[in-house]
């Protein structure tokens, strides 16, 4: 189930779980994307095409605040603003172990393998990286893990699992980036110890701020729920 958190004529913003693509891929499997126009089609019995704009992803084990345009004006407006660094993006994690601090600043260079689908922390500098920097702040500890809230600063591929990784702290459940837990969405899929907690974005019409807040899915641990 996808929940709608914000509608209205030019923007889109739902819940999306863990599992399911942001956008549609090779495997021919449900995206939000699809699922949107197919929803919107239906509810307001809509002829022809949906026009559906993705503007920024969410990694399919990750959860939460995903924005989409119902607009190409709307899209190249939203579209602008993650490239800018204007949209704020707040990210709950669980990570393996913990840091000796309550909050910090990460600052790496990244480089996307693309035949492994990962990203590799390289030296700053190294040919083909990318600085990324991201801010975190302890929410919980619990027992050997640490409940985390990020906000990246760049948005970069992979940023945040790459970084907490790279420190010997990877994401509860995400096994590519070395985790040895596991961990399991509702329908029984992958997922990682990753929720897109809040957004916060200029609407683009209207030119005022609008803040998303995605509540945990089901699938969230009961301790680092919120209050």
């Amino acid at each position: 189930m996808i929940d709608v958190l914000y509608e209205d004529n030019h923007c889109l913003v739902v819940n999306k779980p863990a599992g399911i693509l942001s956008q549609g891929d090779a495997t021919g499997d449900l995206s939000v994307v699809d699922w949107a126009a197919d929803d919107l089609k239906r509810r307001y019995a809509k002829p022809g095409a949906v026009y559906i704009g993705l503007v920024h992803r969410l990694d399919r084990p990750t959860s939460g605040v995903l924005l989409l345009a119902r607009t190409s004006k709307a899209a190249a407006r939203l579209a602008a603003q993650f490239a800018d660094g204007s949209v704020e993006k707040r990210y709950w994690a669980i990570i393996e172990g913990g840091f000796d601090t309550d909050s910090g600043e990460l600052i790496d260079g990244l480089r996307k393998d693309a035949a492994r689908n990962v990203v590799d922390v390289v030296p700053a500098g190294t040919a083909g990286s990318l600085e990324a920097r991201l801010e975190f702040r302890v929410l919980g500890r619990i027992g050997a893990r640490t409940w985390l809230e990020v906000r990246p600063i760049t948005g970069r591929s992979h940023q945040i699992r790459a970084q907490l990784a790279a420190r010997g702290r990877p994401i509860v459940g995400d096994r590519k980036y070395g985790a040895k837990s596991s961990m399991r969405a509702v329908d029984g899929g992958a997922r990682i110890a990753l929720h897109a907690r809040e957004l916060t974005f200029e609407h683009p019409t209207r030119r005022v701020p609008i803040t998303i807040v995605a509540p945990t899915p089901d699938d969230w641990p009961d301790d680092c729920r919120e209050t």
